[in-house]
C-alpha cells in the first residue's frame, strides 16, 4: 500500500502541474503577443481576456509546490536550495506580470503604458523560459551527491539542452495563447490573431521536434520505459495528432476545439516527462545511484494516506470553482467602467 501511495502521488503532482502548464500558459501567451498589438485599445481587450483569471490561475503552481513539500519533502528541500536563483528569477518575472496587469492602464500616459507592456512582455517571455528550462533539467539531470543534495552551480542550470526547453516551453505557451485569444476575440484583432495561430504552431514544430532531436541523442534514459513498455509510445502519437489537429480546427473556425486540442498536447508532453522519469523526480546525471526517487524521498505512509484524503476533499473545490470562474466569464472580452 506505501508504494501505491507514492506513484498517487506521483501522478496527482503530474495532474496539478500540468493543470498549472495549461492554465498559466495561456496567460505567458497572451503576454508574449501583446506587444506585437500596436492599438492601445486593442491591449486593453487582450489584457482583459486573462483579468479575471491570471491570479486564480497561478493558484496551482502555489498548490503544486505545496503537494511536493508534503509528499516528497527531500524533492521539495533539494530543489528549492539548490535552484534558488532560478526560482527567485521566476518569482521576479511572476511579480512583474502581475504589478503590469494591474498597473498599466491606471495612468493615460503613453510612457507609461508602454513602461508596463514591456515590463509585462519580458515577464512572460522569462517565467516562460525558466519554467521550460526547469523542466529540461528535470529531463536531462542534475548533479546530486550521496544525500540528494544539487552540487552543480547556476550555470550548470542553463545547459544548452535546458535552454532548448525552455525556448520549446516559450513556442508552446505562444501557440496556446494565440488559441485563447482567437477564442475571446472578435472583429478585425480576431481575424488577425487567426493568422498568428498558424505562424506560433510552425514555431513551437520547429522547436518540438529540435527537442526530440536532442533527447534521442543526449537523455536516451527518458526512453527507457518507453522501450520497456512499448504501450506508452501511444501517448507521443496522440501528441503528434493533438498537435496536428490544431490547425484544421483553426481552418474550419472552431477555435474552442482547438484550444482543446492544444490542452491535450500539453498534458501528453507533461505525461512523456513523467514516464521518462519514473520513477525518480529528480535524475542524478552524475551517479543514477543518487537519484531522488518517489520511495526514497517520500513522506511517512501515514502523511502520504493523510494527504490522499485531504486532496480527495480539496481537489473536487478547487476544480468546481475554476470551472466556475470560467463559465462566468465564458465568451468574448468586452470592455466596461471595471476593465482593465
Amino acid at each position: 500500500m506505501h508504494h501505491e501511495l507514492n506513484v498517487v502521488w506521483f501522478v496527482l503532482l503530474g495532474i496539478l502541474f500540468a493543470g498549472y502548464a495549461i492554465l498559466d500558459g495561456f496567460d505567458f501567451g497572451v503576454g508574449m503577443l501583446h506587444l506585437l498589438v500596436k492599438d492601445d485599445a486593442e491591449r486593453r481587450l487582450l489584457l482583459n481576456s486573462i483579468g479575471p483569471v491570471w491570479d486564480g490561475n497561478e493558484v496551482w503552481l502555489v498548490t503544486g509546490g505545496g503537494a511536493m513539500f508534503a509528499a516528497f519533502p527531500n524533492v521539495y528541500a533539494s530543489l528549492f536550495s539548490g535552484f534558488y536563483p532560478v526560482f527567485m528569477l521566476l518569482l521576479l518575472a511572476l511579480i512583474f506580470r502581475g504589478v503590469s496587469i494591474e498597473f498599466r492602464s491606471r495612468e493615460p500616459m503613453r510612457w507609461w503604458r508602454n513602461l508596463w507592456d514591456t515590463n509585462f512582455f519580458i515577464g512572460s517571455i522569462l517565467a516562460a523560459l525558466l519554467l521550460g528550462a526547469f523542466a529540461g533539467n528535470m529531463a536531462y539531470g542534475v548533479a546530486l551527491n550521496s544525500h540528494g543534495n544539487y552540487i552543480g552551480g547556476f550555470w550548470a542550470l542553463l545547459n544548452p539542452y535546458a535552454l532548448l526547453v525552455g525556448i520549446t516551453t516559450v513556442a508552446l505557451f505562444m501557440m496556446h495563447g494565440s488559441i485563447y485569444l482567437v477564442m475571446k476575440t472578435e472583429g478585425d484583432l480576431h481575424d488577425r490573431l487567426r493568422g498568428w495561430v498558424n505562424n506560433s504552431i510552425i514555431f513551437f514544430i520547429i522547436c518540438y521536434a529540435t527537442t526530440t532531436m536532442a533527447t534521442l541523442l543526449y537523455d536516451r534514459h527518458l526512453t527507457s520505459e518507453i522501450r520497456k513498455h512499448p504501450v506508452f509510445f501511444i501517448v507521443a502519437i496522440l501528441n503528434m495528432l493533438a498537435i496536428a489537429n490544431i490547425p484544421r480546427e483553426i481552418f474550419h473556425k472552431r477555435d474552442f476545439r482547438a484550444f482543446l486540442s492544444s490542452c491535450f498536447s500539453i498534458v501528453a508532453l507533461l505525461s512523456l516527462l513523467a514516464i521518462g522519469l519514473f520513477p525518480n523526480i529528480v535524475y542524478a546525471r552524475n551517479n543514477p545511484a543518487n537519484s531522488l526517487t518517489i520511495y526514497n524521498a517520500s513522506s511517512s505512509p501515514y502523511t502520504l494516506k493523510i494527504m490522499c484524503i485531504i486532496a480527495l476533499i480539496g481537489m473536487p473545490i478547487v476544480l468546481a470553482y475554476t470551472t466556475y470562474v470560467y463559465w462566468l466569464f465564458r465568451g468574448k472580452v468586452r470592455m466596461d467602467g471595471h476593465s482593465y
